[in-house]
Formats: structure tokens, sequence, C-alpha cells
């Protein structure tokens, strides 16, 4: 009977995740290695209006994704069903999923192991750790110290480890002490299946300050072209209508044409001219005044 009731439930399980993945356009497979249950929950409730997340055996889902007739290439998943995971299901563009999922992501103490998720500083002060055994923990990963008022005191700023770099058992205990957060938790997509197309992690990985920056570049290039080839947009019509009155303002000024807009300008040109030839006639005349 007990046997009987398991195989029910999985049964029952099969078909509701073969719902899912008629229901939505995507799922992601993101490996629950490392992932605390804290920051899981944080995550279900960031994204509990854009996708459903569901824990479950890799075999229930092989056996949902066997019965997804409707789902072309949803079959290329196996390769990715191994390990613990975290199955999201979403009709989110991937991408976008991504970026929630890296803004999803938050400090957490290190455990040995664990690789800094930035450039460790341990700053110079007050400790607030009483003098004792622990001193030997602050000569071990190099950092020097001194005894104040009954606490221990850093030296100076020390960077302990690099963004990067694997953390030792004595650091990460020691920074746990001090209240250092050098790692960051979250979740990193394996693969998505998208309405027919899989994208595997390198295909997700996107550099959203080289794109910004890209965007920018392209979008100078065509205003400037714009500007060029004199075609009028939203983007450029203020410009090009300053630049087009310049140059008539220009053209009626070498032009000598008289109007409300050349009228002060020309006067000034006229009365620099003269007191030009004014200045050159003064020189002929003491020129001569000299020769006589």
């Amino acid at each position: 009977m007990v046997v009987r009731q398991s195989t029910l439930l999985k049964a029952d399980q099969v078909k509701e995740l073969t719902g899912s993945l008629s229901q939505y356009n995507a799922v992601a497979i993101a490996s629950l290695k490392k992932v605390r249950a804290a920051n899981l929950q944080q995550l279900r409730k960031k994204l509990e209006e854009s996708a459903c997340l569901r824990v479950v055996k890799n075999s229930l889902i092989r056996r949902a994704v066997a019965q997804a007739k409707d789902k072309t290439g949803i079959e290329n998943l196996e390769p990715y069903l191994t390990g613990p995971n975290l199955y999201l299901f979403t009709n989110l563009n991937p991408f976008k999923l991504v970026i929630l999922l890296e803004k999803s992501r938050v400090k957490a103490s290190a455990r040995a192991g664990d690789l800094a998720a930035f450039d460790v500083v341990v700053p110079a002060g007050n400790t607030g750790l009483p003098p004792g055994p622990i001193i030997s923990q602050f000569t071990a990963v190099g950092l020097r110290t001194r005894i104040e008022a009954g606490s221990v005191y850093v030296a100076k700023d020390t960077m302990v480890v690099k963004k990067g770099e694997p953390i030792s058992p004595q650091l990460a205990s020691l920074l746990s002490k001090l209240g250092i957060k050098p790692v960051e938790v979250g979740l990193s997509l394996k693969v998505v299946y998208d309405d027919g197309v899989i994208l595997t992690e390198e295909d997700l990985t996107i550099d959203l300050e080289g794109v910004r920056l890209s965007i920018e570049e392209a979008h100078q290039f065509a205003f400037n072209l714009s500007m060029e080839a004199a075609i009028p947009l939203p983007e450029n019509i203020n410009y090009l209508l300053s630049s087009a009155h310049q140059k008539a303002h220009s053209l009626a000024l070498s032009a000598g044409i008289i109007n409300k807009d050349t009228i002060a300008d020309l006067v000034r040109k006229a009365n620099a001219e003269m007191q030009s030839l004014s200045k050159k006639l003064d020189e002929i005349e003491k020129k001569d005044e000299s020769a006589s």
C-alpha cells in the first residue's frame, strides 16, 4: 500500500511538471550546489510573480520531458539533468531572468574553499575582539595587530585575499568573526529551454556594460551620420536648425546682406575695417613726414 501511494504521488508530480512545461514558454535549470536555504527563500519571494520555482528529483523531470510532446527539442535538456537542481518555469525572456538572478545575489559569510567575490581588505582599526588565542589567527593570515584598551586593533588596511581566489579555513573563520562577508550567494543558470531553443550558461552570459557602450557608440555614429547627411529627425532637428542658421548668418555677413539679424555684426565689421584702414593711413602719413 505504501509503495502504491508513493507511485501515485510520483505520477501526480510528473503530471504537474508536464503541465508546467506546457504552460510556460521556458524552463531554466540552476545548480543548487552551495546555495543556502535562506537565499533560496529570498529568491522565491523575489520571483514569485515572474517564475514558478520547483526543487524535484531529476528522474521526475525526465519523465515529464518525455511526456511533453508539444515542446520541440526539449529532450536536449537531458544532459543537464544531473546533480541537485532548481527548476524555474517562466514566460520571462531568458536574458531578463539572468539579470533578475544576478540582482538577487547576496553577500554571505565565507566557508572554507569559497572563492572571494571581490578583493577582500581588512580595514585598520578596532576589531572589537578581546586579545588572546585569536592573535595567532590574525598572524596566520598576514595581519599585523596591536593591543589597545583591551581590544585587538588591526595596524593597517590589509588585503587578505584577491577576487576569485579560494578562502582558507583560517581566513574564513576570522572574517566571520570580523563580520566581513566576502562571498556572493545566488543562483547561476546551467541551461534554459526557451520555445524550442537551448541556451547554455555561456550563451546566457551578458556583458551589460559592454552592450551599453556598444549601443551608445552606435547611437553616436548614427547621430553624426544624420547630421552630415542633413536628415531631419526628432533627435537632431534642433542641431540641424542651429547649424543651418549659423551657416546662413555667415553667408549673409560675407555677402553684406543687411537684415535684422546681420545689421549689428555688419556695423561692427565695418567699424573694425574702418579702424584698420585709419591705422594704416596714419602709418603712411608718419612715413611721409619722416621722409620729408
